[in-house]
């Protein structure tokens, strides 16, 4: 699609410095979760782009995307997000990504940081047609614990950690061949994932994966 703006419809806190905006879809957009869009807005003037990753099971009327900034490091356009009000607008492009869910029977989402976003989408995605999910997520403060919990009632099998220690362990518990593995996170969450994926017996190469920076 290309560049149109929307309305953003609400803005929730989901964790520290992270809120969770969700944006009516313009007609004819079409994304899934996983896939990932490019907001723009005018700040001080100048028309500033980022890309972010939609997180939720479908974008039928609206869609959301996970937004986190760091204090000490982020830049305009982040805080910008964060301040972000139900009534304003932003201009989205996109979507775009082929890493995504595609109705798999049986997902395992590996998640570090933001990627949590795109993680619980493609769960609550699975669910909601009836197949299964798995969930290991490793962050220190972690973001989107309601919908986690969500997932978990539903049957899903959660495992969050503060660390790493455990991280191959808890990939080896709940890993299956049958599964399509997604990973999101940054470029050192992507190595640590792939290399629990291949002590627990499967194929990395096979695993969708987007690397967030």
């Amino acid at each position: 699609m290309d560049p149109t703006e929307t309305t953003v419809l609400d803005v929730r806190d989901i964790g520290t410095n992270a809120v969770a905006v969700e944006l009516d879809s313009p007609e004819g957009f079409e994304g899934k979760p996983g896939q990932f869009v490019k907001l723009t807005a005018t700040i001080e003037g100048d028309d500033e782009s980022r890309f972010y990753t939609i997180s939720s099971p479908d974008t039928a009327e609206s869609f959301e995307l996970t937004i986190g900034y760091d204090p000490e490091e982020g830049g305009p356009f982040s805080a910008y997000l964060m301040e972000l009000d139900a009534g304003d607008t932003v201009t989205v492009t996109g979507p775009f990504g082929s890493d995504f869910y595609e109705g798999e029977a049986s997902v395992l989402v590996l998640a570090g940081g933001p990627g949590i976003g795109p993680a619980v989408g493609i769960a609550e995605a699975a669910q909601a047609e009836g197949n299964r999910a798995a969930v290991v997520y490793l962050d220190e403060e972690p973001l989107h614990e309601a919908r986690l919990a969500g997932i978990a009632e539903a049957g899903g099998e959660v495992t969050t950690l503060a660390d790493d220690d455990r991280f191959a362990d808890a990939v080896a518990e709940v890993f299956a061949d049958d599964q399509q593995v997604f990973i999101y996170g940054f470029a050192d969450f992507l190595d640590l994932a792939k290399n629990a994926v291949e002590a627990a017996g499967g194929d990395p190469t096979e695993a969708k994966a987007e690397n967030f920076g």
